[in-house]
């Protein structure tokens, strides 16, 4: 065997060719630099850029406005002695502990920020919502006792106050008008417990509805925000609060740099109003209310999709005793324009219960003004009928093969039950099953395949692509347009 030999003398021979190599490398270098004539170098590569003066400035100012919000409740001893001893909370940021001694225990921590000299600040509704005691820890470490003012879980904000007579650093809210995509922000928390962490990125988006509620309009921050920033600002370049972290997209639990924030104008009136009265009374329209589509606006004769649909005038609720009926399409609130559903109950719950509003309607394809006195929203939902919805079954049904639909008399007398849909039609596309009921096409009662007929002819004829139907279902509106002629 003598692989390895041949290999090492071969080796030995290229290491002795390579030291000779350099040998006269070395030579002839040393005699390049002995004659003066040695290779200049060029420039390492180097770029004169704008120096970025980075965030320090703007965090040694704002953060001794932002605390750490630490809540604790009164957990009251379990009945059953083998109950399970865990919260059962799915919330990441919530730590509550069932000792069954009745003293105070942490349920969740959070952020908040100063907004006066004298102690009140700002944090979420969901951060204080199962709290009985509330402390902030200041930047500097200090433990405060704060007392709860109010809160709005609509918009998930709160307010506290600090009593002790000390004087605050505090924030003000910015003009979140002037906020642009791309603007460059700082936000100032606790995550996790780490308190006065600082993070940066810009605005990627505003006007989010991530369906936390109606009066979402969420400013969307690619900064990084984690369980325990809830409740803390987001700055602008100039110290100002644009927004409030609320919550995080995360399928991780973590940041994946989506985060959003309710909107500082948004959280500066909620905010003066818990600070006056502890609590929010908002303007109430009583109407069930959906967009307006394009199919829908072309069989209304709408120039646009703008607008809201009134599916359902509640029969306690101050619209319809002003007159404003199902099929309206609400498009303007004392001059304002309503642009969706959002827009309108954001319109709305900006007045005061018992003010008076001029809402604009769009009804048999011309606009009129309805004077609406408004009430104060409830704090729950309404129920519906009480009717149990049972129907008899048809004696005969009829066709609408245009419409993809089959359909009988309501025993109840009103309108149309659907009893079948073609599966291909544009019907069952958009959502009509049996059952459904069909009470009016283009605001026409209808109760018979004629009336139908009828309303569709009358739609072509005006040039319409489309119809509108009204349909119920477990004793609820809603419209559905459905294009003329086709199946």
């Amino acid at each position: 065997m003598n692989i390895a030999p041949n290999s090492y003398s071969s080796t030995r021979r290229r290491l002795t060719l390579a030291a000779a190599s350099l040998a006269v490398i070395g030579t002839v270098g040393a005699t390049a630099v002995l004659s003066g004539t040695a290779p200049v170098q060029a420039d390492a590569v180097h770029v004169q850029a704008p120096q970025s003066t980075g965030f320090a400035d703007i965090v040694e100012r704002v953060s001794p406005a932002v605390v750490s919000v630490k809540v604790k409740s009164t957990i009251q001893p379990a009945a059953d002695e083998g109950s399970d001893d865990q919260d059962g909370s799915d919330n990441p940021q919530q730590r509550g502990f069932k000792h069954g001694d009745g003293k105070p225990r942490p349920v969740a921590q959070g952020s908040g920020f100063f907004i006066s000299e004298d102690g009140y600040l700002v944090t979420n509704n969901h951060v204080v919502s199962e709290g009985s005691s509330f402390t902030v820890v200041t930047s500097d470490g200090k433990e405060l006792d704060a007392k709860l003012v109010g809160t709005d879980p609509r918009t998930d904000l709160a307010v506290l106050k600090v009593d002790g007579g000390d004087k605050f650093t505090y924030v003000n809210f910015a003009d979140d008008s002037k906020v642009r995509i791309g603007d460059w922000v700082v936000a100032v928390g606790n995550p996790f417990g780490l308190g006065g962490t600082v993070t940066s990125g810009i605005v990627s988006a505003r006007g989010r509805d991530i369906g936390a509620g109606p009066y979402d309009d969420f400013i969307q921050i690619d900064a990084p925000v984690n369980h325990g920033n809830s409740g803390g600002p987001t700055f602008n370049l100039n110290g100002e609060v644009i927004g409030v972290n609320t919550a995080i997209f995360s399928p991780s639990g973590g940041s994946v740099g989506i985060g959003f924030d309710i909107p500082a104008s948004t959280a500066k009136q909620v905010v003066e109003d818990l600070m006056k009265d502890g609590s929010i009374k908002r303007g109430w329209l009583g109407v069930e209310i959906q967009p307006v589509t394009a199919d829908i606006a072309d069989s209304l004769g709408l120039k646009s999709d703008k607008g809201t649909l009134v599916s359902n005038a509640q029969d306690a609720g101050p619209s319809k005793k002003a007159g404003i009926i199902a099929g309206d399409v609400i498009t303007q609130v004392n001059g304002k324009d309503v642009d969706s559903p959002k827009g309108l109950a954001r319109l709305i719950g900006a007045y005061a219960p018992g003010k008076s509003v001029d809402v604009t309607v769009w009804r048999d394809g011309k606009s009129q003004t309805v004077k609406v006195d408004l009430g104060t929203l409830p704090s729950g939902d309404k129920q519906g009928s009480s009717d149990d919805g049972k129907q008899a079954a048809p004696a005969k049904a009829d066709a609408l093969a245009d419409l993809g639909l089959t359909v009988t008399k309501s025993d109840k007398g009103k309108g149309l039950v659907v009893t079948d849909v073609d599966p291909s039609s544009d019907a069952a596309d958009r959502g009509i099953e049996p059952g459904d009921v069909i009470t009016t096409i283009n605001s026409a009662k209808v109760g018979t395949t004629g009336d139908v007929a009828k309303a569709m002819s009358d739609a072509a004829k005006a040039g319409r692509k489309a119809v509108l139907m009204q349909i119920t279902r477990d004793d609820t509106n809603r419209f559905v347009a459905l294009p003329v002629g086709k199946g």
